[in-house]
């Protein structure tokens, strides 16, 4: 059981690997989950675009692919984030790209919770839940 950092396409985010691993196992353990295998894939817009299509025939680009394989209380999946729309958030919400990357990170982790966002009211609460798990990372 494992989180991992992956690339493709683009250069490794500057992320501090072992803390950011332990925030998405406090995280979970807030909704009271166990962290098995996760996986991030960090790549560009068009790879981003591939598997969107390739997996979802959505033929758009989005910040994050969650493909969500959770058995019971046990979270696992495999997470894409494009860097490229990871820093056209940020430029377009005036936040800092790190802030947008953890945003976008823990985004993942949340709908492996059980967290939806395309319902009505539901981005509210993913919000609220993502503005949460962001205030336990600046604690440490």
């Amino acid at each position: 059981m494992a989180i991992t950092y992956h690339t493709e396409d683009v250069k490794m985010p500057q992320i501090k690997k072992r803390e950011t691993s332990e925030w998405i196992k406090a995280v979970a353990a807030t909704y009271n989950k166990l962290v098995g295998d996760v996986a991030y894939i960090f790549c560009s817009d068009e790879k981003i675009l591939e598997v969107n299509k390739q997996y979802l025939q959505h033929d758009y680009y989005t910040d994050i692919i969650t493909f969500d394989y959770t058995v019971g209380d046990r979270i696992s999946g495999d997470l894409f984030i494009s860097l490229d729309t990871v820093k056209t958030n940020a430029e377009q919400f005036a936040d800092s790209y790190e802030e947008e990357l953890n945003r976008t990170i823990i985004h993942g982790i949340l709908h492996l919770c059980g967290i939806n966002d395309k319902g009505p009211g539901e981005r509210e609460i993913m919000e609220k839940a993502e503005d949460s798990a962001l205030a336990l990372l600046n604690q440490k």
